[in-house]
């Protein structure tokens, strides 16, 4: 990313500014055609749902009603009715319907390799429905299939050979699979199909319009956006930016600008060299502070830890390392809460400090249990105590071990 560092705040801008609408273009259009894409599927499944159903209920109203009449009119058995219904509805529409069984009497009723799966899966488990976007062909087909269940009155047919009509023992002899159904299972289903390639060539169409559309806003949006950056931020505060470049690159406090006006420009120069300033005196003061707090603790006969009120060790001393089994390296970013025997109990006399600002085991010494790495667990006088730096609180533990007298 060097060559992006080189590069003018100008063209900086505008190249993140592209960035960013470019990809805010792209990924509306994904979510549009995404959308468009789901909202064709409802559309399918909900079209074909209906169709489905109409086509059993059609199914099962003929079953309840006619008795003997298919017998002196083929055309009115239930099943070839449903047929007839589904072809009308469907003529002159992409929807192609049509009755599956895998006990067929019509071998135009006969399913295909994805319909005999799926009838399979019907037999075995309850399914309300199945649909899915298939191949077909090498095209993009939608596939619905709604489960028939036999009732009561598809006994009258499909029950035993010998309760069935005349007419029908008369074209199916006895041992067809299409006899014997039971009442309650699944016998077949209403197969919906429509193929998708056309409605999905025209979200295509649809989605290139789109993006040649969006993609123009888009150009013209940069383009008057830069040029307003550029008049308003950018040039003012190009003549500074050489000034304040070296000390950006080498983080030396100690640098200062010199402030030959009081405008804007002016104003952000006096605020950058007090905050220089500040900076350098804190940054002394804290180097200061930090080298005679690790001199102390080292001096000490005592492990001393200091913590953050999450438990985060941040300091420690010798002492410490030998306690917890740890070098200072592998014990700095540990939690003090996770080797303490009570580890709990401390952690909540620290949110009850930081909730009331007393009380805790804060300015007391207590008596704990340490556990190190190799779990071994040592009896230690703690006392607690808490202070705050850079607006964060900061807890320093001496852990006094007890020895027991021989």
């Amino acid at each position: 990313m060097s060559w992006f560092t080189n590069l003018k705040i100008n063209t900086k801008f505008n190249l993140i500014m592209s960035l960013l609408l470019i990809s805010l273009f792209l990924i509306a259009a994904y979510l549009t055609y995404e959308r468009q894409q789901t909202l064709i599927l409802k559309v399918a499944v909900d079209n074909a749902r209906t169709i489905a159903k109409q086509i059993i209920e059609t199914r099962d109203y003929m079953s309840s009603v006619v008795h003997d009449e298919p017998s002196r009119n083929y055309a009115l058995v239930p099943q070839v009715v449903a047929t007839q219904v589904a072809k009308r509805m469907t003529k002159g529409s992409p929807y192609y319907v049509r009755q599956v069984s895998l006990r067929y009497r019509n071998p135009e009723n006969r399913p295909d390799e994805y319909e005999t799966g799926l009838l399979k899966q019907f037999a075995t488990k309850a399914v309300k429905e199945s649909y899915d976007v298939v191949k077909v062909k090498g095209e993009r087909t939608f596939r619905y299939l709604l489960p028939m269940v036999a009732e009561k009155s598809c006994l009258e047919c499909h029950g035993t050979y010998d309760e069935a009509p005349q007419f029908i023992r008369e074209r199916f002899p006895r041992g067809h699979y299409s006899y014997n159904y039971k009442v309650g299972e699944v016998v077949g289903a209403v197969s919906v199909r429509i193929p998708m390639t056309e409605l999905f060539r025209e979200i295509g169409t649809n989605l290139k319009l789109d993006l040649l559309i969006r993609g123009g806003i888009f150009f013209i949006m940069i383009f008057i956006m830069a040029s307003l950056v550029r008049r308003a931020i950018i040039n003012p505060i190009r003549s500074v930016s050489e000034a304040i470049a070296n000390v950006t690159k080498t983080g030396n406090f100690s640098e200062r600008i010199p402030q030959v006006s009081k405008d804007e420009v002016g104003q952000l120069i006096g605020s950058f060299n007090e905050m220089m300033e500040e900076l350098e005196r804190k940054t002394l003061q804290r180097m200061e502070s930090e080298d005679r707090y690790r001199k102390f603790i080292e001096m000490t006969q005592s492990a001393v830890v200091t913590f953050l009120e999450n438990g985060k060790i941040v300091i420690s001393n010798r002492k410490a390392e030998e306690l917890f089994g740890l070098s200072k390296q592998e014990l700095l970013g540990e939690s003090i809460f996770n080797y303490m025997e009570d580890g709990e109990r401390l952690k909540q006399g620290i949110a009850v400090y930081l909730r009331e600002g007393k009380g805790g085991g804060v300015g007391e010494t207590t008596h704990h249990q340490v556990k190190d790495t190799r779990g071994r667990l040592t009896d230690v006088e703690m006392a607690l105590s808490a202070s705050r730096t850079d607006h964060k609180p900061l807890f320093t533990a001496i852990l006094h071990e007890i020895r027991s007298e021989k």
